[in-house]
C-alpha cells in the first residue's frame, strides 16, 4: 500500500481505476451519505428489480393468470443454471433455485446420510452458521447418529486438512462446512477438504453462502458433490430471495430425497399414486418456486454475469486490503484487532475486527455516524465490500466515521438497542 492510503485522495484514485465504477449506478442509493459495509448480510438493490418486478406482475401474473405456469414452471432449473455457471462454474442440469439455504441444507444432508446408511457420524465445526448446526442436530437426533464438531480454538475458525483428518474415519456419512466462515471472513480449501472426504467414503456439503458472488469458486473442477447457499447476500437478489442447491451430475441418481415433493414426480400432472421420482435436478425440486424471487436473481445475477466475477474477486482483495490498511492505521490504536486472515487469498468480501464494547460500537455506528456493518457475538463487527455496489471512497469515509465515534467514546452513550437484528 503507499504511504498516503489513508488520505481521501487514494480512496478517489482507486474508485478512479476500478474497472466496476459503473455498476454503483445501477443500484438504488436512496442516502448518498450512508456508508453501507453490510452487503455480506444483505445486498443493495439493483435499479433493474423494481422495474423486472413490476413487468412481471402487470404483463404476466395479471394478465396471463394460470396460463403463465406453462412458462413459469422451469425457472427454477434456468436461473439456478444461470447462478451455477456465473458463481460457480458449473455446467447445466446441477443446480435449482428454490426454497431457502435452510431447507435446501437439510435436503442434501439428509440425503447424504442415507447415501451412506452404514455410517453414523456427521462431522461439521462449532463457528458453523448457527442454521447448519441446528439441522445437523436436528437429524443427528431423527437418525440416531453421532455429531462431531471441531473446535478450532486458535480464533481463526478455520478447518484445516490436518484438523479435518484427525476425525475422518469409516463411521463419517458426511461433512459439511462453510465456504467462508460467516464471522471471521476465513476462507476454506475446498479442493483439499472435499478430496479428503471422498478418500475416506463420506460425502460432502459446502455452504457457500458467504462466499457465492464474490469469490469464485469451481465446483466441477474441485469436484464438489453437493452444495447450497443464498442469493441475498452478494448476489443482491433481497431478503429472503430464492436458495440454490448443487448437486453433481456423477452422484444425482444415488442421493434419495427426503422431501418427495410433486415437482420431482415423473408425470407431475398426472397426479397418480405412489411417488416416481424424475431423472436429473428436477427430482430435488420440492413444490412451486417463487417466480417474483428468481426474477430477482435472474436480475441481480445476470449483473454478476456482465461484470465477471474474476474482476469482483480482485476488488474485494483490494477493499478488503484497504479496510485491514485503515484499521492498522485508524482502529488498531483505539483497541481494534483483525479476526479474518490478512492474506486476501484467504477471505473473501468481509473482513471482522474485534473490540471489547463492539456491541455498543456497531449501535453507535448506526446511530451517530449512518454507518451500517453488523454486530456477531462475542466481539465482532463485520465490515463488507460488495463490489459491484461499494466505492472505496465509501469504505473510507465509513472507517473515518468508526474511528471519531469510537475516538470520541461516542458508543457510551449508547443506553438500548433499537432492533434485535445486530
Amino acid at each position: 500500500m503507499p504511504n498516503d492510503l489513508t488520505s481521501r485522495s487514494y480512496a478517489e484514485e482507486l474508485d478512479a481505476k476500478d474497472p466496476l465504477s459503473a455498476f454503483r449506478d445501477e443500484f438504488v442509493i436512496a442516502d448518498p451519505t450512508l456508508c453501507y459495509l453490510d452487503g455480506n448480510s444483505l445486498g443493495r438493490m439493483p435499479k433493474a428489480t423494481a422495474k423486472v418486478v413490476e413487468s412481471y406482475l402487470q404483463q404476466e401474473w395479471a394478465t396471463k393468470l394460470v396460463a403463465g405456469w406453462s412458462e413459469w414452471i422451469d425457472e427454477g432449473q434456468t436461473v439456478g443454471d444461470l447462478v451455477a455457471r456465473t458463481t460457480f462454474g458449473a455446467s447445466a442440469g446441477q443446480t435449482l433455485c428454490v426454497d431457502t439455504t435452510s431447507v435446501n441444507f437439510y435436503q442434501l444432508c439428509s440425503a447424504a446420510v442415507d447415501a451412506r446408511p452404514n455410517r453414523k457420524t456427521i462431522i461439521s465445526d462449532t463457528a458453523n452458521f448457527p442454521t447448519d448446526r441446528y439441522v445437523l442436530e436436528g437429524i443427528c437426533k431423527q437418525r440416531g447418529l453421532k455429531l462431531v464438531l471441531i473446535d478450532d480454538d486458535s480464533g481463526e475458525e478455520f478447518v484445516s486438512p490436518e484438523m479435518l483428518s484427525a476425525v475422518l474415519n469409516d463411521d463419517v456419512a458426511l461433512v459439511t462446512l462453510s465456504v467462508i466462515q460467516y464471522r471471521s471472513g476465513v476462507l476454506h480449501d475446498i479442493a483439499k477438504l472435499t478430496q479428503l472426504a471422498r478418500d475416506a467414503g463420506a460425502l460432502f456439503v459446502w455452504d457457500a453462502s458467504h462466499a457465492v458472488g464474490v469469490v469464485p469458486m469451481q465446483f466441477e473442477r474441485d469436484k464438489v458433490d453437493l452444495a447450497v447457499g443464498c442469493t441475498y447476500k452478494y448476489c443482491n437478489s433481497g431478503p429472503g430471495s430464492p436458495a440454490w442447491l448443487y448437486v453433481s451430475r456423477s452422484i444425482q441418481a444415488e442421493l434419495p430425497v427426503p422431501i418427495q415433493g410433486w415437482f420431482a414426480q415423473r408425470d407431475q400432472f398426472g397426479m397418480g399414486q405412489g411417488f416416481d421420482r424424475t431423472d436429473g435436478m428436477r427430482g430435488f425440486q420440492i413444490a412451486s418456486p417463487s417466480i417474483i424471487g428468481l426474477r430477482c436473481v435472474e436480475t441481480a445475477v445476470s449483473m454478476i454475469e456482465r461484470a465477471g466475477l474474476p474482476a469482483i474477486a480482485k476488488k474485494a482483495a483490494i477493499g478488503t486490503d484497504f479496510m485491514i490498511a485503515l484499521h492498522d492505521a485508524w482502529l488498531a490504536p483505539l483497541g481494534f484487532s483483525v479476526a479474518t486472515p490478512r492474506d486476501a487469498k484467504r477471505r473473501g468480501g468481509h473482513i471482522s475486527v474485534r473490540h471489547e464494547h463492539a456491541h455498543k460500537i456497531s449501535e453507535a455506528m448506526r446511530i451517530f455516524a449512518n454507518v451500517i456493518g453488523d454486530y456477531r457475538q462475542p466481539d465482532c463487527i463485520r465490515l463488507a465490500i460488495s463490489p459491484l455496489a461499494t466505492s472505496y471512497v465509501e469504505v473510507f469515509d465509513g472507517f473515518a466515521a468508526i474511528r471519531d465515534l469510537v475516538a470520541k467514546k461516542k458508543y457510551l452513550e449508547v443506553t438500548g438497542f433499537a432492533s434485535r437484528v445486530t
